[in-house]
């Protein structure tokens, strides 16, 4: 939990430095138990009332809004840790291959020592 309240209050659009693997998929965790704890509210509203279903909306469209840019900086942070430009990101574009490439990218151990994006925070 720690390393997702980091993500949105110490690092919220920082694109810099290095981000270590768990602090990357700490954040893609919480960030999916939010999401599923937003579709169970939504459902729960939406079954009181099919009138609240534009609250239930509005509720997970700030909170997608919200973590749109951390999401995107603790990514390219990890890329950066493997000594990859966050211009990476793109390669999403490529349907079905950029998310594998993507994925596995994300999963690789840290480059060890320095790289020019700074100090493993491994060893920090």
């Amino acid at each position: 939990m720690n390393w997702f309240i980091s993500c949105i209050t110490q690092n919220y659009a920082n694109f810099n430095g290095r981000a270590r693997r768990q602090e990357y998929w700490m954040f893609f965790l919480f960030n999916f138990l939010l999401n599923l704890a937003l579709i169970i509210v939504n459902m729960i509203l939406v079954s009181i009332s099919t009138s609240l279903m534009p609250v239930a909306n509005i509720i997970t469209f700030v909170a997608s809004v919200a973590l749109f840019i951390p999401g995107l900086a603790v990514l390219v942070r990890r890329l950066h840790d493997i000594d990859k430009s966050g211009w990476w990101l793109l390669i999403v574009i490529i349907p079905l291959i950029g998310s594998i490439v993507l994925f596995v990218f994300a999963c690789l151990d840290s480059t060890p020592g320095s790289n020019q994006y700074g100090e493993n925070p491994k060893g920090l």
